[in-house]
């Protein structure tokens, strides 16, 4: 970054209030705003399942799509419905979407098996209730399921670094100023180094077992490392993480994640595109 970058990052003052029009842009200006709330009347969808999924294929909803791909794969009967919900549109502050949830972030999810019908947000809570619910992908034992969460909630609490981040200033923002590039990236090669160092002494992230850890995480740290995530494979030198590198490739083998990867995605390779997700008849023949 040039000297001059430098400078203009120091020559803002900020106002002694904030008001909205003072506002950065980027990527997601047109739905960006400071307030809670729903801004539109909508009725969201419902199939024939007991789950409903209203999602998009971020790293943060897929994580939710691979989950219930996981559970179907092992037997499990957790099939469901997913549906689209485009953020780019602004469709997360529809009425019944806030209603759903109130942050109009996805994934989001309804359990209509249950009494009351259960309303599911934030992606962490959803995998440690399907996991719950289903008893699969995390351990019975104290030690095991205290490790697993320990890294659920790692993920939870460091991946916005990443993405709000790292992935903002150095890809969506219009313009590219030095310092947050450089805080940014280097917390998330911190995170990427935590995850080698733990990686070099444990097939998955938790010990010897996939669990729920390992979907939460994959997503925004595999994806980073399989040059998936900003275009910043090169810039983040991924290569020097060769433990993460290898349990990202082989998370990225499982049939389940391949199909959960695709759930509610509408952009890239039309092959690895599946808008919405009904039964198991939606995935070519050869995925199940």
């Amino acid at each position: 970054m040039s000297d001059k970058s430098s400078a203009t990052d120091k020559s803002y003052v900020p106002p002694l209030v904030w008001a909205p029009e003072q506002a950065n842009g980027g990527a997601f200006a047109s739905i960006n705003k400071p307030t809670a709330g729903a801004t539109h009347q909508q009725t969201l969808p419902r199939g024939e399942h007991a789950l409903q999924l209203y999602s998009l294929a971020t790293p943060n909803g897929m994580k939710v799509s691979i989950m219930l791909e996981e559970l179907i794969q092992a037997g499990i009967a957790a099939d469901y419905d997913a549906w689209l919900i485009s953020i780019r549109e602004g469709a997360q502050f529809g009425s019944d979407f806030v209603a759903l949830n109130p942050n109009s972030k996805i994934p989001a999810l309804y359990d209509y098996s249950v009494t009351p019908t259960l309303r599911l947000f934030e992606s962490g809570s959803i995998l440690l209730y399907l996991a719950e619910k289903f008893g699969a992908l995390l351990p019975a034992t104290i030690a095991e399921r205290t490790e697993v969460l320990n890294w659920l909630f790692w993920q939870v609490g460091s991946a916005p670094f990443v993405g709000g981040g790292f992935g903002h200033f150095y890809h969506y923002a219009p313009e590219k100023f030095q310092y947050p590039i450089d805080r940014y990236a280097m917390e998330t090669k911190r995170q990427l180094s935590v995850l080698d160092q733990l990686l070099a002494s444990r097939t998955y992230i938790a010990g010897d077992n996939y669990s729920i850890a390992d979907i939460a995480i994959w997503p925004w740290y595999g994806g980073l490392v399989l040059g998936r995530l900003y275009e910043a494979a090169t810039f983040l030198d991924v290569a020097s993480y060769p433990n993460l590198c290898r349990w990202a490739k082989l998370i990225d083998a499982r049939p389940a994640v391949r199909r959960g990867y695709k759930v509610n995605r509408n952009w890239g390779d039309a092959s690895e595109q599946l808008p919405e997700r009904h039964s198991r008849a939606d995935f070519a023949d050869n995925e199940y």
